[in-house]
């Protein structure tokens, strides 16, 4: 399985970014599919997860400023990111779970005035 993030780039304080992930095949059959990142010099850390149901865990640190949804048709994850703040700095990375963890490539996001 391969998966394709997307959408990271340089953005203001307060400003938005929407984070794609696309999988190479379908996605209906994985449990769970995850958002992570990795800021310089700290550990990779859980942003949100989504499983088959549609329900959704965040971590504290984004709760009621990020979404987690999923597109099964499209094959794709979304991560929408409102009221960016520096230290949402990173590279983040897409996950999903195939009977076994596959990553995608990350992409970098910035925030900063």
């Amino acid at each position: 399985v391969q998966l394709q993030a997307s959408g990271g780039g340089l953005v203001q304080p307060g400003g938005c970014l929407r984070l794609s992930c696309a999988a190479s095949r379908s996605i209906f059959s994985s449990n769970i599919m995850a958002w992570y990142r990795q800021a310089p010099g700290k550990q990779r850390e859980l942003v949100a997860r989504i499983d088959s149901s549609g329900n959704t865990n965040y971590a504290d640190s984004v709760k009621g400023r990020f979404t987690i949804s999923r597109d099964n048709a499209k094959n794709t994850v979304y991560l929408q990111m409102n009221s960016l703040k520096p230290e949402d700095t990173a590279t983040y990375y897409c996950a999903g779970w195939f009977s076994s963890w596959f990553w995608g490539q990350g992409t970098l996001v910035t925030v900063s005035s």
